[in-house]
């Protein structure tokens, strides 16, 4: 219930906040900053008040409300931060600049999103300091990153231990274990399971997947913090050939 963080700094520099679009139209600003808005700005505003959007991917790849999550989960091997102008569309403006941003294969969502934070916040300055670069409207392929599902996040153990690593990484993944969830934090690929082990069936710290194994490193049973994955096995003790998702 209290302020956002946003609130707090503005209100802190005696900055005038408001949650009324409509009220930039008073404002006096002779252009407008956009970072993880959510919505679509009205024409009308856009006409009086000239916008650039800061997006976390490199357009037109990732379009819309997920970027990072969706290139986590595609597997993409890099992201970047792209600072455009803001149309009426979705992400459609024509683009000032871009940085490319690699993404690590164990890099977590909350680890890639800081560094893309940092990217963005130099970019935007630098252009803001030098003047804007020429606007180029966007090439290539549209991609349209939606909001996750929360069913997104739980572990199929019949999908591959590469995709089921991505997944962990966005850093909301869960699976059940005895009828209860147990959230999985920290993973790692790792060899698969002895031969012929169903998916889900356990391995030590190892789960079998739909191809190759999932080390699970940190986890977190319901009703409980975060705990090493050893350690809540060595208080579980799972019978030979017990899985996960049950």
């Amino acid at each position: 219930m209290g302020p956002s963080p946003v609130k707090e700094a503005a209100l802190e520099l005696g900055l005038p906040v408001t949650t009324g679009i409509d009220d930039v139209l008073e404002a006096g600003a002779q252009l407008g900053v956009v970072v993880a808005f959510g919505r679509i700005i009205k024409p009308h505003i856009l006409e009086a008040v000239p916008m650039v959007n800061v997006h976390f991917s490199l357009l037109p790849q990732w379009r819309g409300a997920a970027p990072v999550e969706r290139a986590i989960l595609a597997g993409d091997s890099e992201t970047g931060v792209c600072l455009m102008t803001l149309d009426e569309g979705l992400d459609t403006g024509p683009v000032h600049a871009c940085r490319a941003v690699p993404i690590g294969h164990d890099e977590t969502l909350d680890e890639l999103r800081a560094v893309l934070v940092q990217e963005g916040t130099s970019l935007l300055l630098e252009q803001l300091r030098d003047g804007l670069s020429p606007a180029v409207p966007q090439s290539g392929s549209a991609t349209y990153a939606a909001k996750l599902e929360p069913s997104e996040l739980h572990l199929d153990w019949a999908q591959p231990a590469e995709y089921l690593h991505r997944v962990v990484r966005l850093g909301q993944a869960w699976t059940t274990f005895r009828g209860r969830r147990v959230r999985v934090l920290r993973s790692r690929v790792a060899p698969g399971v002895g031969g012929g082990a169903e998916p889900g069936q356990l391995e030590g710290v190892v789960v079998a997947t739909g191809s190759g194994g999932l080390e699970s490193i940190t986890v977190q049973p319901e009703g409980k913090g975060p705990m090493a994955a050893a350690a809540w096995l060595h208080g579980a003790r799972p019978t030979p050939g017990e899985r996960l998702g049950t």
